[in-house]
């Protein structure tokens, strides 16, 4: 599927001397000919699109894709001079350099090679003063590319402030505020058949976690494939579809019950197959007024953060997704090719605070996001922002004890169930985590969504309010926390949970929504090992008599017995998130 490169559709800030600029430059005939000689070097020639993302006052970012006219090159070099005081400050896919006015781009260690006729993409980050000229001219291995100046994708004049910058259309910054949301038919038909008539009503998201689901549904050929819940959804008056694309090559490397079908190094079969697929049924002019809220690849990116190098926490699976680039490549192909489609929002999945919390996880992870927002034709426009606590556990608020308390002393940071974080609950984290990847580059109206639908923790063991006189920091906090895990680290079919807040538009400051993306009552995995043919291993962090790892600190798994695989129908789990609901059905 080709990238086309689509207007701002979130209100980014437009300078009045260069606005969206994209400078194609044509290969140039200049340099030595190459008489096709034994002993000549491969022969480049480019076209180059240059694009200013965002800019400010002092600085700007910038997205560069560099096509290869020539022969096919094991490695490059995109270099080219600022015409004034611009200064990069960081890079991305590309290792980013700067000799005074000259810049060199050379291709990073984990993708040298650049095909004939294939294309690298890469992007700065760099600050100036003054004017903010557009470079002249490029070469790509000492062969010049120059400019012819135009400017196709701007009917405006760039001169002009006042050109409009957004398109027309029913594109809102926050599309679940005034919307039915559609109710999945599958899952509601199961949800009532089980006993959960009060909640058969709720939207859930459909899931895609393998090529097959695109057609036939995540739960096999009784269920409904991708084209038949946007018709469904037209057929309920529903203003948003939400769907979760979930089948990144070698899934998931921290948790094998939610591995997937592709191979670690499978990315074309990721692009090819999956998101163009799925992308050529959302682009259908049918679904044009359908808001598609798209969730992103979850538990792969912070994996690269948290579970990598010489931590206790690493796996050689996650390791080796770190080094082949293809969870940042994945994710970033998935945000390009989704958000040229103008009615899908794209939330990329950022954990939760008993992950990504710490102080050196947290902005670690915002940087990553926004590497990948900026990989293989993405930009930041084209995230409307991200999702948390997806498929998880953790509350929205710990009503009854504050990170900033202290007993006799005592900071509950330094309590066991804390353990030094800097987040008690999820919505604390994700209106932080809002602002740090802000901060990291995105756009400043993203929002969050967060997933409530495992999240309750009602039922008897609800604590009522703080415990009164405790002794020690521990028993202050075990005995007022809401969220009733072993360890904030588990994660699979998590024994007490109930059903969270029912689905809300906008509860709180940079929330988006609050939504069941994970359907109530699949499972996260199976207690123990069950053949299948979706590539879902068994994960002992789903076996309740596991003894735990360094990521749940070695504690107990805390997982229900008699679970199926991941995904599938989990009817006494289901049973206890109604008996544990809260607010309470």
């Amino acid at each position: 599927m080709s990238r086309t490169t689509p207007q701002h559709r979130r209100g980014r800030p437009r300078s009045a001397a260069l606005a969206a600029c994209a400078l194609v430059l044509a290969a140039a005939g200049t340099g030595t000919a190459l008489t096709g000689s034994a002993s000549a070097a491969p022969a480049a020639g480019c076209t180059v699109d240059y694009k200013i993302q965002n800019e400010w006052a002092t600085g700007f970012t910038t997205e560069i894709t560099v096509q290869n006219t020539g022969t096919a090159l094991s490695s490059w070099d995109v270099e080219w001079t600022f015409a004034g005081n611009q200064q990069v400050t960081q890079g991305w896919n590309a290792d980013v350099s700067q000799s005074g006015r000259n810049v060199t781009a050379s291709s990073p260690s984990w993708g040298g090679s650049l095909a004939a006729g294939g294309s690298a993409n890469f992007g700065f980050q760099a600050t100036y003063s003054g004017s903010n000229a557009v470079p002249a001219s490029f070469t790509l291995n000492g062969v010049t590319c120059t400019a012819d100046g135009s400017d196709p994708g701007d009917p405006g004049d760039p001169g002009d402030p006042g050109d409009p910058v957004d398109p027309p259309g029913d594109r809102v910054d926050n599309p679940y505020e005034g919307a039915q949301v559609y109710v999945n038919p599958d899952w509601s038909a199961q949800a009532a058949e089980s006993g959960g008539e009060a909640v058969a009503d709720q939207p859930t998201a459909v899931w895609l976690d393998r090529i097959a689901a695109i057609d036939s549904g995540s739960a096999g050929e009784n269920t409904m494939g991708l084209r038949d819940h946007l018709d469904a959804a037209l057929e309920q008056g529903a203003d948003v579809l939400q769907m979760v694309t979930y089948n990144l090559p070698g899934r998931d490397c921290a948790a094998l019950a939610s591995n997937g079908e592709l191979g670690p190094e499978e990315i074309d079969r990721y692009k090819n197959e999956f998101i163009d697929p799925i992308a050529e049924i959302l682009s259908d002019p049918a679904y044009a007024d359908l808001r598609i809220v798209n969730t992103i690849e979850i538990d792969s990116l912070p994996n690269l953060v948290t579970n990598v190098g010489d931590r206790a926490t690493a796996t050689e699976n996650c390791d080796e997704m770190l080094a082949n680039g293809n969870y940042v490549e994945g994710v970033g192909y998935a945000l390009a090719t989704f958000g040229d489609i103008e009615n899908v929002y794209n939330y990329i999945d950022i954990g939760h605070h008993g992950w990504i919390g710490w102080d050196d996880n947290f902005t670690a992870t915002a940087e990553l996001l926004h590497e990948a927002a900026n990989t293989a034709g993405a930009t930041v426009d084209d995230v409307a922002g991200f999702a948390a606590n997806v498929a998880n556990y953790g509350s929205i608020e710990e009503p009854y004890f504050s990170i900033d308390d202290t007993v006799n002393g005592t900071s509950v940071r330094q309590s066991t169930w804390v353990d030094w974080n800097r987040y008690a609950d999820i919505q604390t984290f994700s209106q932080a985590f809002r602002e740090e990847a802000i901060s990291a580059g995105f756009n400043n109206d993203v929002g969050v969504i967060i997933d409530t639908s495992r999240n309750g923790w009602g039922g008897p063991d609800r604590p009522t309010g703080p415990v009164e006189g405790a002794a020690t920091v521990d028993e202050y906090v075990d005995g007022s926390r809401i969220d009733r895990r072993i360890q904030q680290g588990n994660w699979c079919n998590q024994s007490g949970a109930g059903l969270g807040e029912r689905p809300a538009a906008a509860p709180a400051t940079g929330i988006d929504a609050y939504a069941w993306i994970k359907p109530p009552g699949e499972s996260d995995g199976s207690s123990s090992e069950i053949e299948n043919d979706e590539g879902k291993g068994f994960d002992r962090m789903c076996d309740p008599t596991y003894e735990g790892n360094p990521r749940n600190n070695n504690n107990m798994s805390g997982a229900l017995p008699g679970a199926p695989v991941s995904g599938h129908w989990f009817q006494a789990q289901f049973e206890e998130l109604l008996a544990n609901a809260h607010p309470a059905l």
